[in-house]
């Protein structure tokens, strides 16, 4: 008897080890995919903003691949504890839906037994979480700071371009007529030094940038030039200094404001945090900042077994209507998350919580709902908690016409779908279209509403502490959302177009309805055309909101973006571009122009002598209107006889003055987001003439006709892609979806900056990612077995 009940508990103890085998196995695939997912939304801002910049600049490749790896890190330690949630709602909930829930409850083991697997998930997840916050974030973030700023210190010297206005050295605006092959020496040079009231003007035959990054220094070396001042109240008083060479030294910070390499607390170890708090305490002063700090490297991990608990919690129930409503309810639990978090550090800055507590209410929070949750469920398991989804009948197919042959075959129907390929092929095919377009837009809504709300959540985290601390309103966030999602959905809908089509087909491929639509002799490529005209309609769809409401609504959400942050509304308009080269050759600088009424304020002109590079005049109106002709009011003009002394004077309440065209003035600064195909080409033209760079316009005016192509030649690639894959799971299909989104805004942005860079033509790198991808999805699905 004892003997056999031995046998008994080893058995029992085979089965639960292969029952803990198989639910990790169900639930570590969805798990990572999400923690795929999650770290490729959060890489695409660096890619489209840190990668293009630094390729501009001319910084290697190799090095660009390693700054985005050590942001990987920091990305991690958000994403591995959100990805468990979502992870584990979509492993319980297949197996909720496909009834194995149920088995296992017959069988008893109870919702407890299954804490088992999910907790030692869960416990691996935070160890990694924990140490990627603690080890591996600090020294990454270190050195990804340390590498970009060397690099973009280092490419600066480059910056300059020939006849082109640079305003990125602060107080300082630089125009340069000529610069040398290595880019770091200029001839003809103009230099508006703006950090004093009264400004000071260098015209110089020759400069360079010189850039000690171990002295931290930064200064403007000048040859053979004049500086002139002029005291705007008493412009009779005019001084021309003459100097063979001047160095104007910078601000290093204002130069690089980010380019300080000492430690912030995201850099800093356990270790550095505690005696950073040590520090300002012994200083008397407040150390909640680095407490915080401190506490987050381990809260963070702990989120992992609370979010175990919630997910088991609501994935796991013998309905088979709760899956989707507990993933519902499991973003809002992130969402929820985020929002005690970050409440939770408003009351420690408040002095309301001691600040150790501040990041660990929502665990505390979290953590008993989750236990609750879960002693609810193992007691009430047939109980619905969750609001059931709405359901709609599926309404069989129409029978065919009299006559035609009705006759049942073995390849009628796809298995257990209900779709006739038999009989009238007419019928068929079209039954046939309709169905694999009804799979496809169900997949299509799913990744689109998913992938949108992960922008809408990311987003909201980034300004929450904003909108609690006051600095802005519920309301002003709403409309930010509202004027920015045209934005997002022109980013999520190709992804979700993509993940849709991988997905559909790999089903059909895995449940082998493909196997029998070609039985029924209908090829891939007559499968795929309702894919292929979807994705027509998307990219028409993408050009249309570029060429109506996109500009407008990116224009309006920038706005919005930079008051929400603390910063004035920056208007993307002719009000923003104070210095223009005329097509007089001569330089002009401005407070405001109005285009309705044509008029100046504050506008001086610089006249340079012919064939020589010094200032021939200089003259300054209070305000000039254009009418016949431009007339200035409080005008007073100077001339230069050399450049070592000024000339005569002339002052005036009124006179005619030669100034540039109006249209010259009326050209917007550029922002190739915030103008639709026609206005960007108009502004290109009229910049071309004027002091502005336009070779990265014409980029991005390729781009808005090339980018719309995208959901097409992306569904191309994704049909063989699927037919190879499919037989791995509509999880791999999704993995593989994003891969190649991350491989296309990859191609994308590397392309951008080399066509910006003038490195290639902008026809070639805007249109360079569609040749690559389409010619490698023609060959592809040429090659598959159709």
């Amino acid at each position: 008897m004892g003997s056999r009940r031995a046998d008994d508990l080893v058995q029992s103890d085979v089965m639960f080890r292969i029952l803990d085998r198989y639910v990790l196995r169900e639930t570590l695939s969805p798990v990572l995919l999400s923690l795929l997912v999650f770290t490729f939304v959060l890489m695409i801002d660096p890619i489209m903003r840190y990668a293009r910049e630094l390729i501009e600049k001319g910084v290697d490749g190799w090095t660009i691949m390693e700054l985005m790896l050590w942001l990987i890190p920091q990305g991690l330690g958000i994403t591995i504890p959100v990805a468990v949630l979502v992870g584990l709602l979509m492993g319980l909930g297949r197996l909720s839906g496909d009834r194995e829930i149920v088995v296992m409850q017959a069988c008893g083991v109870s919702i407890y037994r299954l804490l088992r697997p999910v907790v030692a998930l869960a416990l691996v997840a935070a160890a990694a979480t924990c140490y990627t916050l603690v080890v591996l974030m600090p020294d990454a973030n270190q050195a990804f700071r340390e590498i970009a700023d060397r690099n973009v210190a280092a490419a600066t010297e480059n910056d300059v371009k020939a006849r082109v206005f640079y305003q990125g050295l602060p107080g300082m605006v630089l125009y340069v007529d000529a610069v040398d092959l290595q880019g770091t020496g200029w001839s003809g040079v103009f230099l508006a030094d703006t950090r004093d009231d009264a400004p000071r003007i260098y015209v110089a035959d020759e400069g360079r940038i010189v850039l000690d990054l171990a002295n931290r220094q930064v200064d403007i070396v000048l040859a053979s030039g004049a500086a002139h001042d002029v005291d705007p109240a008493d412009p009779a008083t005019y001084n021309v200094n003459r100097f063979d060479e001047i160095v104007l030294g910078l601000d290093f910070d204002e130069v690089f404001p980010d380019g300080g390499l000492a430690r912030g607390l995201n850099e800093m170890t356990v270790a550095d945090l505690r005696a950073r708090a040590a520090e300002l305490e012994a200083l008397g002063l407040s150390a909640h900042n680095p407490i915080m700090a401190l506490h987050q490297k381990f809260s963070f991990p702990v989120a992992c077994l609370v979010f175990a608990f919630i997910g088991l919690a609501l994935g796991v129930t013998t309905r088979r209507d709760g899956k989707l409503a507990s993933f519902a309810v499991g973003i809002g639990v992130i969402f929820a998350y985020y929002i005690l978090f970050y409440g939770g550090q408003g009351l420690a800055r408040s002095a309301i919580v001691p600040p150790h507590w501040g990041v660990w209410i929502c665990n505390i929070v979290l953590g008993a709902l989750g236990v609750a949750l879960l002693a609810w469920r193992a007691r009430y398991g047939e109980h619905r908690f969750l609001p059931a989804l709405p359901r709609w009948r599926r309404r069989p197919p129409s029978p065919p016409s009299a006559g035609a042959d009705a006759s049942p075959s073995s390849a009628d129907a796809a298995p257990g779908r209900g779709v006739s390929l038999g009989g009238g092929m007419g019928w068929g095919v079209g039954l046939l279209d309709r169905y694999v377009a009804k799979q496809y837009l169900k997949l299509v809504a799913l990744s689109f509403v998913g992938l949108l709300g992960i922008f809408y959540i990311v987003t909201f985290l980034e300004i929450y502490d904003r909108l609690l601390r006051g600095d802005t309103t519920l309301d002003m966030v709403l409309e930010y959302f509202w004027y920015a999602t045209p934005q997002w959905v022109y980013y999520v809908l190709p992804i979700s177009a993509l993940v849709a089509t991988l997905v559909t087909v790999g089903l059909f491929t895995k449940t082998s309805e493909l196997t029998v639509m070609k039985a029924c002799g209908i090829s891939l490529y007559r499968v795929s055309m309702p894919l292929f005209l979807f994705a027509m309609l998307w990219g028409g769809t993408l050009f249309g909101m570029s060429e109506s409401f996109l500009a407008d609504a990116n224009r309006r959400a920038g706005e919005l973006n930079r008051v929400i942050r603390g910063g004035s509304p920056e208007y993307v308009d002719i009000l923003q571009r104070r210095w223009l080269m005329g097509e007089d050759g001569a330089i002009y600088n401005y407070a405001h122009f109005d285009p309705t009424a044509v008029t100046l304020d504050r506008v001086t002109a610089y006249r340079f002598v012919e064939d020589e590079w010094r200032l021939a005049e200089r003259v300054f109106a209070g305000a000039a209107l254009h009418e016949a002709e431009w007339q200035g009011r409080d005008v007073w003009a100077r001339e230069f006889d050399d450049d070592r002394s000024p000339g005569p004077f002339e002052t005036s309440a009124q006179l005619p003055l030669r100034l540039a065209s109006p249209e010259s003035f009326a050209t917007e600064r550029p922002d190739a987001e915030r103008m639709n195909y026609r206005e960007l080409d108009r502004y290109i033209a009229a910049l071309s003439a004027s002091g502005e760079d336009v070779v990265p316009l014409r980029v991005e005016l390729q781009r808005k006709l090339s980018f719309p192509f995208v959901t097409l030649i992306l569904t191309l690639i994704a049909v063989p892609f699927a037919v190879t894959m499919g037989r791995h799971g509509a999880l791999s299909g999704v993995g593989i979806g994003l891969v190649l989104a991350l491989s296309y805004w990859v191609v994308i942005s590397i392309f951008a900056a080399i066509g910006s860079a003038g490195i290639v033509t902008p026809l070639l790198a805007a249109w360079a990612p569609n040749v690559l991808f389409g010619g490698s999805a023609a060959y592809l699905l040429l090659a598959a077995r159709t």
